[in-house]
This record gives structure tokens, sequence and C-alpha cells, in this order.
């Protein structure tokens, strides 16, 4: 039984872009288009599509977290991930899987292949990723998606179309026999697409491989209130109540959006960037990181949006860089996508043959946080704030990241951090 590889990746960055090198474009153009909000009552495939996303995510992050929490009674590292990412590499997957297969992929992202029809599904992705790109001044993201596919196999027509006019995709013939050279390809495919931030997603490919996906995301967004760099001190960080380390932190005083959450015991603070995008940082109380991890879903993030309010502000951020790989085989297999990892997968769709199924799915994620949000800028902020005492809020002890696009109100990463100072 041959097997398919599958693989995720997603960055986001904070220092001086990358050169962008175009080895293989698409013809999917996303130039002209803009997202306009439907007034009816019939919904558009970008919200179908994020209203079922938003639920995917927090399912897969209450996963996630469980997963951590458990390796030792502990969370014990950082978890990073794009939801988004992963939600489309397997729709991208479902364009060549059948029958039972593509049923399980569908409802594991949580769509009703009852009510929603396939195609709006992928529409959805596809003018989703338009918006995402055309993210205008002062922010920068890029979608996208890349098959690598043995020499003298064809997957059908059907899927190929699928991903190149529905998710962009770029398609690579490889020996992958020849495993040195097919590494060194996808590693250096993906270090372009990520601006040099991941330079290795594969160790090792197995020569077996027939179809190795690849689905990244790069973000590059500035703070619409910068942190000035002078103000960033070292301070203490408390991992848990046998750890602390010394982490630089960042200072800024001004008027935040800000809300307190007292029934699942945290803290939220929304920062926004330049764009129509914003970051929620959470902060649970001593000892409260898993129940906030597992109350969280698109409903509880509704509600801190209805309470959170403008006030005077002095907050401390920690300046960090974090990254994380996630298994996703046994995870996805918990939210009822099982069948695509065994023999009983349908792929044919695919691999242009029958008897295919997937052996591992490996996310990998990247987020910088720093004074500028993504590079460099000499430009400082200032707010007439109140004569009041400002609430002093310190990001000094695990918390939760969450990054959302505003205007589609799309979930791009989640992140819990547990140690800032951690490599």
């Amino acid at each position: 039984m041959k097997t398919i590889f599958l693989l995720f990746i997603a960055g986001i960055l904070a220092d001086n872009s990358y050169p962008q090198i175009s080895i293989h474009p698409n013809e999917n153009n996303c130039d002209s288009y803009q997202y306009e909000p439907n007034p009816r009552d019939a919904r558009t495939p970008i919200q179908v599509l994020v209203d079922s996303n938003s639920d995917f995510a927090f399912k897969l992050f209450r996963e996630v977290s469980s997963s951590e929490s458990h390796q030792g009674g502990r969370s014990k590292s950082n978890a990073v991930f794009s939801p988004l990412c992963i939600s489309s590499a397997f729709a991208m997957l479902a364009l060549g899987a059948k029958d039972n297969t593509l049923d399980q992929i569908l409802k594991g992202l949580d769509f009703r292949p009852s009510e929603i029809p396939e195609r709006m599904i992928h529409e959805g992705f596809r003018d989703l990723t338009c918006m995402l790109n055309n993210g205008g001044v002062g922010h920068q993201m890029e979608i996208g998606k890349c098959l690598f596919v043995q020499n003298q196999l064809y997957p059908e027509e059907q899927f190929l179309s699928g991903l190149k006019n529905l998710y962009g995709g770029d398609i690579f013939w490889e020996n992958f026999k020849n495993t040195a050279a097919t590494e060194q390809h996808i590693n250096s495919y993906i270090k372009r697409k990520t601006r040099g931030k991941i330079s290795k997603l594969v160790d090792e490919v197995n020569p077996i491989t027939e179809v190795l996906l690849v689905s990244y995301i790069y973000m590059k967004a500035k703070w619409k209130k910068p942190f000035n760099p002078k103000y960033t001190e070292e301070h203490n960080f408390y991992v848990n109540t046998h750890t602390v380390v010394k982490v630089p932190m960042m200072f800024q005083m001004g008027m935040f959006e800000i809300g307190r959450d007292e029934e699942n015991f945290c803290t939220i603070l929304k920062m926004p960037y330049e764009g129509h995008t914003a970051a929620y940082f959470i902060l649970p109380d001593k000892g409260q990181l898993e129940r906030v991890a597992s109350s969280l879903s698109h409903g509880v993030l509704q509600k801190w949006k209805s309470i959170l309010s403008k006030s005077s502000i002095n907050v401390y951020i920690p300046k960090c860089l974090v990254s994380g790989e996630i298994k996703l085989k046994n995870i996805m297999n918990s939210l009822g996508v099982a069948d695509v990892f065994t023999d009983k997968a349908d792929l044919s769709g695919v691999t242009g043959q029958p008897h295919h199924r997937l052996s591992e799915a490996i996310h990998k994620a990247v987020i910088m946080i720093d004074e500028k949000g993504t590079e460099a800028s000499a430009a400082t902020s200032m707010d007439i704030v109140p004569l009041s005492a400002p609430i002093v809020i310190k990001y000094n002890s695990p918390f939760i990241l969450i990054i959302q696009e505003q205007k589609t109100q799309s979930i791009i990463f989640i992140a819990t951090i547990i140690n800032p100072a951690e490599k």
C-alpha cells in the first residue's frame, strides 16, 4: 500500500521582508478582487466558509491544547498554528477525495455536505484567499498551496483544475527516489514563500512517496500603534510555579480596548494592526490557563468582543519568536477525519489511482512579536489619555493569542505562549 505525505506550513513574521522569487507562478489572479459582504439573507461563499471555519478553529485549538496538557500532566511547550492553513489544505485534498473519505473531510472541517454545496466551500476558500492576499497598505499576507507529484503519476484533471483555479496552487513533478534533490527543492520553495523564516520543512522524504501537498501562509503587518524600542527591558516571565525566565518586555501606554471575563477568569486586550487584522491577547488568571483553553469557542470570542471597552492602559507584552510543529493525524482522527489515514481512503482524484492513503499531516508555524509588529519603523504613537490612573496589564505568565481578520472574522492564527524564551 503506497502513501501520500501531506504537510502544512504557516508563518507570521516581524522583520524585514525576504525577497520574493516566483519559481512557478500559478494562473490564479486575485489582483482585482474586492470583498463585499452580502446585505441580504443569502450568504456569500466567504460567509458560509468563515462560519464553519471558526467552529473548526476552536475545536482544533481545544484538541491541540488537550494533547499538549496531557504530556506529563501540564503543557510543556508553546503551541502555534494557523487553522485557516490547515482547513484549506484538507479542503484542497477533498477536491481529490470521493465517497466516505470526502464526506469525512468536509464534516471534520465543520461543513455539512447535505446543507452546503461542496462547490461553495471551494469557492469560499478561493474568495477568502484573494481577499486576504490583497490586504492593503501596511498589511501583507500570502496564502498558497503546492503539490509535488511523482513523475509518471497523473492526478485527475478535475483535481488539477481545482488546485490551480480555486486554491491558486503550484504543481511540480518530482523523482521522490532522488530524495536529496526532492528535499532541497521542497525546502527551498518553502523558504522563499515564508521569507526565510522556515528554512527546513522536511528532514527526510520517504522514497516511496508519490504525492506531497504543502499549504503555507505568510503574514506581515504593522501595529497600528507601534511600541517604542527604547522602553523594552528585561522582565521576569513566570512559566509555572517552578520556572522563571528573563524576557525582553515591550511597554506602551495608550487607549486600548480591554475587557474582563469573570466567568472564565481571564483578561482580554485587543491590539489592532494596520489594515483589517487584530490580535487578541488573552491573559488567564494564575492557574486558569487550561480552563480558559477548554472554554474557548466562537461564541466566547464574540462575547469578549461585546465586553471590550476603551481604557487608558499601561501594557507589557513579551518580545518573542515562538514556533511549533503539530502532527495532526491523531487530532484529525479525534475530529472524525479517520479514513483518510487508513486503507479505506479514496483519494483517487489526487493520485489518478485507487488505494492510496495519507500517512501523516504535519503543521509548522512561526509567530514573531516585536515593537513594530512586523518591520523596523521609526514611527511612534501617542494618545491623549484621561487623567485617571491607567490600568496596568502585564503578560508575564502563559497567555493565549488569537489573530483575526476583522472584515470577514477569519481566524488566521491561534497560539498558546507558555514560554516566550523557548527556542
